[in-house]
Formats: C-alpha cells, structure tokens, sequence
C-alpha cells in the first residue's frame, strides 16, 4: 500500500520535470547577441516623407507605396555577415500553403549607382487546395516567392519601395565556421 502511494505522489514531479525539460533545451543566444541585430528601420509613406542625409540620393516613396530603410549597425569583419530579406502580408489562413504574387526588381539611383529594390503590386498568389474541415485559422507570413540575400555592409542604408500593406522582415546570418580545402 505505501508502496503504491510512493509511486502516485512521485508520478506528479516526475512528470513535470519530464514536461519541463523541453524548455530548458533551446539553444543559448549568440555570444555576439546577433540574434536579435540592432538594425534601425524607418518608414515614410507620401504623406510624412522627409528625405534624411544619408538617403536623400533615392526617390520620395509614389503614391501608394512606402519606402523602407534599413539601416545597419557597423561590424568588425562584415564580410562574415549577409542579410535575408522577405517581402510579403501578414494573413489569417487555414491548413494550405499560402503565396502571393509579387515581383522584386533591383534598381539604380541614376548618378549615383546605388541599388534599391521594389515591388510595384503584390496580389493573391497560389494555394494549395485541401479540405481543412473547419480548423481554426493562424496568422502567418505569406510572401512573394524568392527571397533576397545579400552581403551585409554598413556604408549605405538599404532601400525598399513596397505597396502600402506589404511587409519587409529580414535576419542577419553569420558564418560560424571556418574555410575546409581540397587539395
């Protein structure tokens, strides 16, 4: 009998730190705390545009667009980093894959050779087509297909003209290991 009390009143704690072991096995932040990148966004739409110092050389966002910059914060070896960069809505959706249609074009700033990239529509893209038996919808990122990756580099803030409703999420990647050679 006691023995079967024993087991009942250590099932409980048994159980939790069982339950509670998945919380404690995530990753440790980056020693450099790049995971969460100090990279400064600003945003200016036709009505509030006013042209900053260091972007005064790119067009004022057209009607119905939004300019973003990104500006990023220096680093020691910058050629270790890149920036991924998705454009796409934030949607209620069901159980299907969900996409839009969207077209990212890289651009100049005739005189000064800059780039900038934009995207003049984003519609309604694909889905697939499964019966979700009335499951609850999720908010979740649909994008435009493709995605952007370039080097990452502090001299010049980076430019996007998005359609109003659009949005812009990027992360920094860092190169954690060293070069391997073949002789």
């Amino acid at each position: 009998m006691k023995l079967k009390t024993l087991f009942s009143v250590s099932a409980v704690p048994l159980a939790f730190a069982l339950l509670s072991f998945n919380a404690a096995a995530v990753s440790p932040p980056h020693p450099t705390g790049l995971d969460a990148p100090m990279i400064s966004i600003q945003r200016f739409d036709p009505k509030d545009y006013s042209a900053q110092e260091a972007t005064k050389m790119f067009p004022a966002p057209a009607a119905g667009m939004v300019q973003h910059i990104l500006s990023l914060p220096k680093l020691e070896n910058e050629d270790d980093y890149m920036i991924e960069i998705q454009i796409g809505q934030t949607q209620m959706v069901d159980c299907n894959k969900h996409g839009l249609n969207g077209e990212l074009k890289e651009l100049t700033v005739q005189g000064w050779g800059y780039s900038y990239y934009q995207v003049d529509e984003i519609a309604e893209g694909p889905s697939t087509m499964m019966a979700c038996f009335e499951l609850a919808k999720k908010e979740a990122f649909v994008r435009i297909p493709g995605e952007l990756k370039m080097r990452y580099d502090s001299r010049l803030p980076k430019v996007f003209y998005l359609p109003e409703g659009a949005e812009l999420r990027f992360r920094t990647w860092k190169v954690d290991s060293t070069y391997q050679y073949s002789k």
